[in-house]
C-alpha cells in the first residue's frame, strides 16, 4: 500500500484564508495527501497568503527563503504559493524564487489537483485566472470526519467598493455570492459533523445576494437548522447594513451580539479620499440603530491611521468617533501603500507622525477593550467550549460576545454550551465558573 503524501499549509491573514486552506487540503486529499503540522517531513508545502498587511509580498519571499533548507534536504518536495499575494505577483514569484513549483490564485484553487499533477510531472504550474466557473461547484465533497464545534463558511467573495487603499478588488475580483441552497447544504453537512457555531464569511459579507432576502434571509434560514446554535458573520461594510439585517440582530436569537463593522476613519474628508462612501455621522447613526434593537451588542472595527492627507484635526475626528461609539474590540494599522491602488500615488504622511497617532489610537482602543471585558465580571454568559486550556482540568471557549472564557471544571467538554458566571477579567480573556 502506498504511503500517503504529507501536506503542510501555512495560512496568513483573514478567516476566509483559513476556510480556503481547509478546502485546499480537502481538494488535495483526493490526490493522496494528509495534513502535517510541520514542514520538516512534508511532500508539499503551500503558503496561503494575504496581501492586506504591510510589505505582504516581501514577507512571503522571506518565508520562502526559510523553506529553502527543506527543499535542499528533499529535492522531491514541492512548494506552492496560493492566495492574494499569488494573485497579485503571479509569475514574478517563480522568477524571484525558482524553487517555487506552483502558484495559484484564490479563485482558482479548485484546480489544485490538475496543477499538482502537472507539478509531479516535472512542470511548473501557474493559475491566477478569474475563471467563469464557480470554484465551489468544482471542489471535492467535504469529508465526513468529525469536526470541532465552530466552523467558517464562505458565502460571498470579492469587492466592488474600490476603497482607495485596498487591493481586494484586484486580487479577489468582483463581488460574487454563493447560491443559498449550496450554502445551506454545506452548513447542514457541518452541523451533522458536530459544528454548533458557523461564521459566515465574505469580503463584504452583508452585500450577499444569493438569497432572495439577502444575508438576513440566509441567517433566518440557518437559524431553523436543528443543532446549529450560533451564527456570526464578518466582514461587513456600513453601506450594506439593510433594515432587515439590522432587525435580525434583535429578533434572531441564534445571531450573536457581536458585529465587526469597519469605519476606517472619523474624518469625512479622509473617508471621501478613501472612497468609503459613508460619513462619520452616518456610521454613528447606523450603530445607534443596531444597538437600538440589540443594546448589549459588542462592536468591533478597523481603523487606518496616517492615510495620505490626514491632518491632526482629521486624526482627532477619529479619536472623537471612537469615544462616541465605544468598541469592545478593534484593529488599527498605520497606512501602507499597495501598488496599483489609487492611494499609492499620493504623498504619505510623515512616518513619525503616523506612528505617534497609531500609538494614541491603540491606547484608547485598549482602554475601551479592557473596560468592555471588566464590565463582564459578575455577569452570566453562555460559553461554547472548544478545547482544553493550558492548566489541568481547564476548558476554554467563547462567549456570545466572542470573549475568550476559561473555566476549571469537569462538567463541560469540547462542544458543550454552558452558562458561566464571569468572576475575573484577565489579559485578553475572562475567568468563569460553570453555573
Amino acid at each position: 500500500m502506498t504511503a500517503p503524501k504529507k501536506l503542510f499549509i501555512k495560512t496568513y491573514g483573514c478567516q476566509m484564508n483559513v476556510y480556503d486552506s481547509e478546502r485546499m487540503a480537502e481538494s488535495l486529499g483526493g490526490q493522496g495527501y494528509v495534513a502535517t503540522d510541520t514542514p520538516d517531513d512534508a511532500d508539499m508545502i503551500l503558503l496561503n497568503t494575504c496581501h492586506i498587511r504591510e510589505k505582504a509580498a516581501e514577507k512571503i519571499y522571506s518565508e520562502l527563503g526559510r523553506m529553502r533548507p527543506f527543499k535542499e534536504a528533499n529535492p522531491d518536495l514541492k512548494i506552492g504559493v496560493a492566495g492574494c499575494v499569488a494573485q497579485a505577483e503571479g509569475a514574478e514569484i517563480m522568477a524571484r524564487q525558482p524553487m517555487v513549483d506552483l502558484v495559484v490564485g484564490p479563485q482558482s484553487y479548485h484546480r489544485l489537483p490538475e496543477l499538482e499533477a502537472k507539478v509531479r510531472d516535472g512542470q511548473k504550474a501557474l493559475d491566477t485566472d478569474f475563471p467563469e466557473e464557480d470554484k465551489f461547484e468544482h471542489l471535492v465533497a467535504r469529508p465526513k470526519a468529525k469536526r470541532g464545534p465552530t466552523a467558517f463558511l464562505t458565502v460571498q467573495e470579492g469587492c466592488d467598493k474600490f476603497c482607495a487603499f485596498c487591493v481586494v478588488p484586484y486580487t479577489r475580483g468582483a463581488e460574487v455570492s454563493r447560491p443559498a441552497e449550496r450554502v445551506m447544504g454545506e452548513a447542514l453537512d457541518l452541523v451533522e459533523r458536530g459544528v454548533r457555531e458557523i461564521t459566515l464569511l465574505g469580503q463584504n459579507v452583508n452585500a450577499y445576494h444569493g438569497h432572495a432576502r439577502g444575508l438576513s434571509g440566509l441567517i433566518r434560514d440557518l437559524a431553523k437548522v436543528d443543532g446549529l446554535e450560533r451564527i456570526r458573520f464578518t466582514t461587513s461594510h456600513p453601506n450594506d447594513m439593510d433594515d432587515d439585517l439590522i432587525a435580525a440582530h434583535g429578533d434572531c436569537d441564534k445571531l450573536m451580539p457581536y458585529l465587526h463593522l469597519p469605519v476606517q476613519s472619523g474624518s469625512d474628508k479622509i473617508l471621501k479620499a478613501m472612497n468609503r462612501k459613508h460619513t462619520a455621522e452616518s456610521y454613528v447613526r447606523l450603530i445607534e440603530r443596531i444597538r437600538g434593537v440589540r443594546p448589549d451588542l459588542l462592536l468591533s472595527g478597523d481603523f487606518i491611521v496616517g492615510f495620505p492627507g490626514e491632518t491632526e484635526a482629521d486624526f482627532q475626528a477619529t479619536l472623537d468617533l471612537v469615544e462616541a461609539v465605544g468598541y469592545g474590540q478593534a484593529y488599527s494599522f498605520k497606512y501602507s501603500p499597495r501598488p496599483g491602488t489609487p492611494a499609492a500615488e499620493r504623498a504619505e504622511v510623515d512616518a513619525g507622525e503616523a506612528d505617534e497617532r497609531l500609538q494614541r489610537l491603540q491606547a484608547l482602543l485598549t482602554r475601551q477593550q479592557k473596560a468592555a471585558q471588566d464590565e463582564m465580571v459578575g455577569r452570566e454568559v453562555t460559553v461554547l467550549f472548544e478545547k482544553p486550556g493550558r492548566l489541568r482540568g481547564q476548558m476554554v471557549g467563547k462567549s456570545e460576545y466572542l470573549h475568550a472564557v476559561h473555566v476549571t471544571s469537569d462538567k463541560v467538554g469540547r462542544g458543550d454550551l454552558a452558562r458561566v458566571r464571569i468572576v475575573e477579567s484577565v489579559r485578553n480573556s475572562l475567568a468563569g465558573e460553570v453555573i
